[in-house]
């Protein structure tokens, strides 16, 4: 699965929605369905460590990746989906199918007209 139109994009908007959230660049987009986790290494302007949904401070960290640049993004099927910004920041989504919590966890758009909804 190819995700890397986002890669080199800054971020430009994080929309919570009842129950998915959406990343926003200019022009792609990510939907996610199950809610991922983001890993901040030693040094970002909140403290270190892995934030889960529910966890305190979760949507401030989100909202804090708001003008970050995407470096690298992997996508491996049944296994994780992954979004790295130049700050060092992590975003990650499991694709296990163990711990999907529904049929899909996320779309991605890449945002170009003609290419196809990437479901996974």
């Amino acid at each position: 699965m190819d995700i890397s139109a986002v890669e080199g994009e800054a971020l430009n908007s994080v929309t919570f929605v009842q129950d998915y959230l959406q990343l926003d660049f200019d022009g792609p987009r990510f939907t996610f369905f199950q809610w991922p986790e983001v890993f901040l290494e030693a040094g970002s302007k909140l403290p270190e460590g892995s934030y889960a949904f529910g966890d305190p401070g979760y949507r401030d960290v989100l909202c804090s990746l708001i003008e970050a640049e995407v470096e690298s993004t992997s996508a491996e099927e049944g296994v994780a989906l992954e979004i790295k910004f130049d700050n060092g920041a992590i975003v990650r989504v499991s694709l296990r199918e163990e711990e999907l919590q529904g049929p899909e966890a996320g779309q991605f758009f890449s945002g170009e007209e003609g290419d196809s909804l990437v479901v996974f």
